[in-house]
């Protein structure tokens, strides 16, 4: 082989690619994917988290002193459910639905009965800030319209965050004017799964 044909070969091979290298091959996964992929080991497991950071808490805060608990357990291409226990309340379910390209987060309020509760099913879809370890869900218009009509004006412009890090910690977020408030759970350290 003379070395115009060698020079022409690397070209071919590393730059060009001569049409050996197929389209999906070279298309990398949406965050949605990514974010979806990424949780995904942990399928099956549950975690104890920890408020870092609750302004302004309220003297009644639900949250506050109780043990706090995710558990990761109904997973599928496409939606995660993760129930998240506040102390021994178990009415309040995340779900992680892949729309297209996005991701949508719904909050599951049910009573111990397993009616629904009032204020239920509100959330949003992720926004271009989104990435594959962080998702950002402004609060959608169906959570506005449930918001307006059970007198919670305070929570129209809620923003919740889920994110990934890389000390394995799963965060969950909500912030709006006035109000941060954040979890975060050790990946590292898997509890007993709660039983149903």
């Amino acid at each position: 082989m003379n070395i115009s044909k060698l020079i022409f070969s690397i070209l071919c091979g590393t730059l060009i690619g001569c049409g050996s290298t197929k389209p999906s091959a070279m298309r990398t996964a949406v965050p949605t994917d990514a974010f979806l992929a990424a949780l995904s080991p942990y399928c099956g497991q549950a975690f104890t988290g920890k408020i870092t950071a609750n302004e302004p808490a309220a003297p009644d805060d639900a949250f506050v002193g109780k043990t706090l608990t995710m558990h990761v357990r109904d997973c599928s291409a496409k939606q995660f459910k993760v129930p998240f226990h506040v102390g021994e309340d178990r009415s309040r379910t995340w779900e992680l639905t892949a729309i297209g390209e996005q991701l949508q987060l719904k909050h599951a309020h049910r009573h111990a009965n397993s009616e629904l509760d009032e204020l239920t099913d509100y959330g949003g879809i992720t926004t271009k800030k989104s990435t594959a370890n962080r998702a950002e869900f402004p609060v959608d218009a169906a959570s506005k319209a449930l918001f307006d009509r059970t007198g919670r004006q305070v929570s129209m412009r809620n923003i919740w965050a889920l994110e990934i890090t890389q000390d394995q910690q799963f965060v969950y977020a909500l912030t709006r004017p006035g109000r941060v408030f954040r979890v975060a759970f050790d990946l590292r350290k898997p509890l007993e799964a709660p039983k149903l």
